[in-house]
């Protein structure tokens, strides 16, 4: 038995961005189909930080995978990187592993292949200024899914520190087809004439004023994955014409850019914009969206929303396309089990 290792240099050569965005269309049409088994996440939480446990089998296309993710705060302290993630690809013929490879690049890209297609499915056709929040892996990954959807002409960014900012700004500089890059100090710089504001952060609290939005903005939020912290505030949430999910399920029990407005808005005792009290349960999967059972954006007005928590599907068929480029490629070492 032999199975394929696969750095993140190789997952990055076998898997370009508009392929993954390609792959993302079908990963959440599958989960959105009940096409694929993909049982809730497990989080196992040690004293420094958390472990994610993502399997997922799409049997239609013998798509079969498992994730192990890491999230410690403190890592960087010790020149480690916050997030560690290994993937590991199995034969769903007989079990075998076929291929393990680096995590954390293949959830960079997928995560932002999730958010270009989201921008491809709800940003208005025209949009061309992005507002970025963040300057790490994902905060590029996210951008540069959405330039491959759109012709961005203009990047504001801010991050924690300006330092971060400055360097990422650079960074895009240098890109091929490198839009205009200004690093703002301020959250409204941000977003008050952004067609498409990105989210990309370990924040705990809301970014910006969703007062602030544009009509006919698209915002799409990624850095948060647990109930009591978001990225958004319950003005953009009201504001929202249309709100889309990655998974309703995932979304339910992880998403605090929903779970805090609903409390919030019923609190208040107010209807909200979607259906009776559940922003979540009313809301759209994009899967239902690239299926053609929801609507995506329907004029230039509307604010769009798009949260997403991360399913372990993305990654089961991020890994299968990422194995048979490789294989193609003769990508990674082949390295002999038995």
């Amino acid at each position: 038995m032999s199975i394929r290792i696969l750095s993140a240099a190789d997952v990055r050569a076998a898997l370009p961005m508009p392929k993954a965005i390609d792959a993302m269309r079908h990963a959440y049409g599958q989960l959105s189909a009940n096409n694929a088994v993909a049982p809730p996440r497990q989080h196992i939480s040690t004293d420094k930080g958390v472990t994610l446990i993502m399997p997922a089998y799409l049997p239609e296309h013998s798509e079969f995978g498992i994730k192990i993710v890491s999230v410690y705060d403190d890592n960087p302290n010790l020149n480690l990187p916050r997030i560690t993630a290994t993937v590991l690809v199995l034969d769903p013929e007989t079990g075998s592993p076929k291929a393990f490879m680096d995590g954390a690049s293949l959830t960079a890209i997928r995560t932002g292949a999730g958010g270009g297609l989201a921008a491809d499915l709800l940003a208005r056709q025209d949009a061309e200024t992005v507002g970025l929040f963040g300057a790490g892996v994902q905060a590029r990954a996210q951008l540069q899914a959405v330039m491959a959807v759109r012709e961005i002409t203009r990047v504001n960014l801010i991050s924690r520190t300006q330092v971060s900012a400055e360097q990422l700004a650079t960074e895009i500089s240098e890109w091929t087809d490198a839009p205009e890059v200004n690093v703002v100090s301020t959250p409204q710089a941000v977003v008050e004439d952004a067609d498409i504001v990105l989210c990309a952060t370990t924040s705990a609290t809301p970014l910006f004023d969703g007062n602030a939005l544009q009509l006919g903005t698209h915002i799409t939020a990624v850095g948060t994955f647990v109930p009591e912290k978001r990225e958004v505030d319950t003005t953009t949430i009201r504001r929202a014409h249309r709100i889309v999910v990655d998974s309703r399920g995932a979304c339910l029990e992880e998403a605090g850019d929903l779970i805090i407005p609903n409390a919030e808005i019923r609190t208040e005792n107010e209807t909200p914009n979607i259906v009776k009290n559940e922003l979540v349960l009313g809301s759209a999967e994009i899967g239902e969206i690239v299926n053609g059972d929801k609507l995506g954006r329907q004029s230039d007005d509307e604010i769009t929303f798009f949260k997403s928590v991360g399913v372990a599907v993305q990654d089961a068929v991020a890994a299968a396309a990422v194995l048979a480029a490789a294989e193609a490629k003769a990508l990674g070492t082949v390295v002999e089990m038995t």
